[in-house]
């Protein structure tokens, strides 16, 4: 039952993934290149843990696998959590585009993430504890929750234009959507932590994966219908 439950996202998860890169190479992945390189990373990193992932929920729970297991979630958890948060920066530039003020606006909410995400880098790294999620879980809690204020600025300015710009306004949705289930799944499991209360990780483990889930699927649909004027759901 548990191996079935860990199938079943990678059996949907992956083809999205497939179709939201083949969305974008249809047309934006030069414009939206952070956005492409994060899609692409999504895909490689699902690919790496796959087999160890399925390996460990099948029955090989020994220490090296469990090892592995918790190895590569913090690389890959690492790696997805700078892409998107360089991915909001890069829609924040071209949001700013037609802005009279727009240096002053990049400077102050770019200059704001990468301070933010290097000052409590510095906070919490600590080379001399083995425990490496000790303090990443701390720093990538950090970086989400800072990624979701920028998305937040960013719709605000899109909203806020004269002229909207619907394929950014759909993937600042997208990923606020994502940062959503991010917040939410963290919150259960922190919630499980204290009394061992384990439907509640995999309630925040599913939440997580049905929203990024829905990331991928709008993605794709942005690009889907990339040369007609209205995008449908």
């Amino acid at each position: 039952m548990e191996l079935a439950v860990h199938i079943l996202p990678y059996l949907i998860g992956l083809p999205l993934e497939l179709l939201a890169i083949a969305g974008m190479l249809r047309f934006g992945y030069r414009r939206y290149l952070f956005v492409f390189v994060y899609v692409i990373a999504d895909f490689l990193t699902t690919v790496v843990e796959l087999p160890v992932d399925l390996s460990y929920y099948a029955g090989n729970k020994n220490k090296d696998a469990e090892n592995s297991l918790v190895h590569f979630y913090w690389i890959d958890e690492a790696i997805m959590q700078v892409l998107v948060y360089a991915a909001v920066i890069s829609l924040i530039y071209y949001a700013t585009a037609a802005l009279k003020p727009r240096r002053i606006v990049r400077i102050s909410l770019i200059g704001f993430a990468v301070l933010f995400a290097g000052v409590s880098f510095l906070i919490h790294f600590d080379p001399g504890n083995p425990k490496v999620g000790e303090w990443m879980t701390p720093w990538n809690s950090n970086l989400k929750f800072c990624s979701a204020i920028l998305d937040l600025a960013l719709w605000v300015l899109l909203i806020a234009s004269r002229e909207k710009d619907h394929r950014l306004l759909m993937l600042s949705g997208a990923l606020g959507i994502q940062f959503a289930g991010d917040a939410i799944g963290q919150a259960l499991r922190n919630l499980a932590q204290p009394h061992h209360t384990y439907w509640l990780v995999y309630t925040g483990d599913a939440a997580v994966v049905l929203f990024n889930l829905g990331f991928l699927y709008i993605v794709w649909q942005t690009f889907r219908f990339a040369k007609t004027k209205t995008l449908t759901l």
